[in-house]
């Protein structure tokens, strides 16, 4: 018995630091291409069981995933000039049914609790759904502009910035008297989007936002962001992964700087790496942990959370971390079970959410680069 121990122990020795070679993945290309396939069908079909059971789910989820799939397809159109018409088609697809569905309901992309009390702001809009929205439109018109557009983007980046300007601390509300930095940093990147295509400057705008989040938006402990505030600006929430890294990534075309150390601050307060694995934590180690319907579950002792590792993704191919990138797809290929099928690839761990976010997480940079690029370049 005790050899077969001393056997099974040294097998581990061996096989254990080896295990992660069989689930990286070595061809993100194709990973990239097979995830698009899927993401094209899913964002052509009118109407589909899938995009009905994530709606029901969680109604902010179905306005995300359109909002990725936009910025990937946005992205391969960049990248991919000969397939430019075949992905802007996708983009205007989602554009279109996202405008009709915000025109039947505002509330359209809300969990319940929109109706507990008003909005603190007299326009009484959410930055959430101006936010995403004028973050498609904007990325579609720095793509290649279409004339119908203009005004709709400059609309919503009027409202967008009577938003920031009357709120207290420059940070509007998602939710009555409850304000994200997820979309504020998303509304921010719109807006600086949005000055390459009309000229426009909301960098004054973009520095005092920045200025008034690191006095009233900031943890002083960790010196990270807050996920959620009120009206006034009084933390809620405190810092979050799957808000972290978005944000990290949104302010790269805001403030380069602050973004990267809002990354590394994330990295080494959430990020855990073993034998060639990666994941991310949604709080700190020790920090009060709220679980939601974003966040989700996460697993004990080594503070492995689904929503905040996916969205670590964004955040380590933004930032070029190719240790945490690596790691990251390499633990999702083991936990998430691939899927092949004749449409693409998805993820069965997951949902179309989850895979519009890995897509993202693979194809960003084009658009990016666009965004922070002189300003006659990006008009070339």
């Amino acid at each position: 018995m005790r050899r077969k121990l001393v056997l099974l122990v040294l097998a581990l020795v061996v096989w254990l630091p080896a295990l992660h070679l069989l689930f990286r993945p070595r061809d993100r290309q194709a990973l990239s291409a097979a995830l698009a396939s899927r993401q094209r069908v899913f964002s052509l079909q009118e109407s589909s069981a899938e995009r009905d059971v994530l709606h029901r789910t969680n109604p902010e989820w179905d306005l995300m995933v359109r909002t990725f799939s936009v910025l990937s397809f946005a992205n391969l159109a960049l990248s991919e000039p000969a397939r430019k018409a075949e992905h802007l088609a996708v983009v205007d697809a989602l554009i279109a049914r996202t405008l009709r569905d915000e025109q039947r309901a505002h509330e359209a992309f809300f969990l319940p609790y929109v109706h507990a009390g008003p909005f603190r702001d007299p326009a009484g809009r959410s930055l959430f759904v101006d936010g995403e929205l004028a973050l498609m439109l904007a990325a579609r018109q720095l793509v290649e502009a279409r004339s119908e557009y203009a005004p709709l983007l400059r609309e919503r980046v009027d409202l967008i910035t009577g938003q920031l300007e009357r709120a207290p601390v420059l940070a509007a509300e998602s939710y009555p008297d409850e304000g994200w930095t997820f979309c504020n940093t998303v509304a921010l990147a719109a807006l600086r989007l949005s000055d390459r295509v009309d000229g426009r400057d909301h960098d004054a705008l973009l520095r005092r936002w920045v200025a008034s989040a690191r006095e009233h938006l900031t943890e002083r402990r960790t010196g990270l962001l807050v996920s959620s505030f009120t009206y006034a600006g009084v933390t809620k929430d405190g810092p979050e992964g799957s808000t972290l890294w978005l944000a990290a990534h949104m302010l790269q075309v805001v403030d380069a700087d602050f973004a990267r150390d809002q990354y590394q601050r994330a990295r080494a307060a959430l990020l855990g790496q073993a034998l060639g694995f990666a994941w991310a934590g949604e709080w700190p180690v020790d920090a009060d942990a709220v679980q939601d319907i974003d966040s989700g579950p996460t697993i004990p002792w080594v503070n492995a959370n689904a929503g905040s590792s996916g969205l670590a993704l964004v955040g380590a191919a933004a930032f070029d971390d190719e240790e945490a990138l690596d790691g990251l797809l390499t633990s999702l290929h083991f936990a998430a079970f691939p899927v092949h099928d004749d449409t693409g690839l998805r993820f069965a761990a997951g949902n179309p959410l989850a895979d519009a976010v890995l897509l993202y997480a693979l194809v960003e940079g084009p658009l990016w680069r666009l965004a922070r690029a002189p300003h006659l370049e990006a008009h070339r």
